[in-house]
């Protein structure tokens, strides 16, 4: 019998995929408590249904379980971002070339529309629509990669480094320097060019590490 939208809304995996999204949104900070009665209420789930979605969260490292204090959001230094971004660099480069190897004509019209945006966002000087570019350009070439296990680990990288991601992307002079190096690697999964795809993607992520250092250190 299937579940009602009710229901589901009590499930752990509702609960699990809401709180994700919230830290992975910057809604909520590094260190931000958890309180358990606070999210049964918010999410109108069981006492069971948020423990275990801070147990998953807690499995991806985005949630910290302190004993006899609770959780919170789980906050990384700067070494572990920057350890983070290489990890990511490794990986995104294997995606880039597999989606310049299979990406059809309605996903390089995809990458292209996105691309465009970000575009006139950086003429507009409009930060915010850069970020939000950034991160679907991202996540479209992890789809169009076609890869079964690579996307769901850069994805869970890409959500513990959060609150770097999200602040080093909307400083004012970033979306000038990263534009080009993303419509370069739009161009070579367009141009089907795998091996120029990897570079361009490495080469981005290496001037992601390059920045993250520079500006918080």
């Amino acid at each position: 019998m299937p579940k009602t939208e009710a229901a589901q809304r009590h499930d752990g995996t509702y609960v699990t995929d809401e709180l994700r999204r919230a830290i992975t949104a910057g809604e909520l900070a590094p260190n931000q408590r958890l309180i358990e009665a606070d999210l049964t209420e918010q999410y109108d789930a069981s006492r069971g249904a948020v423990r275990l979605a801070l147990a998953n969260l807690a499995a991806e490292g985005l949630v910290e379980r302190i004993q006899n204090r609770g959780s919170r959001v789980r906050a990384i230094d700067l070494d572990e971002a920057l350890e983070i971004v290489e990890l990511r660099a490794a990986l995104e480069s294997i995606c880039a070339a597999k989606a310049a190897e299979r990406a059809d004509d309605t996903g390089v019209a995809a990458l292209k529309a996105v691309g465009e945006r970000m575009r006139r966002a950086v003429d507009d000087g409009d930060t915010e629509t850069y970020s939000a570019g950034n991160k679907e350009l991202h996540e479209l070439i992890l789809r169009l990669s076609g890869m079964k296990v690579a996307p769901g680990v850069v994805n869970r990288l890409r959500a513990q480094n959060v609150r770097y991601r999200i602040r080093l992307a909307r400083h004012h002079n970033r979306p000038n320097v990263s534009l080009p190096e993303h419509l370069e690697i739009i161009n070579a999964i367009s141009d089907h060019d795998a091996p120029r795809a990897a570079t361009a993607m490495e080469t981005h992520l290496k001037s992601v590490l390059e920045a993250t250092r520079t500006y918080f250190s």
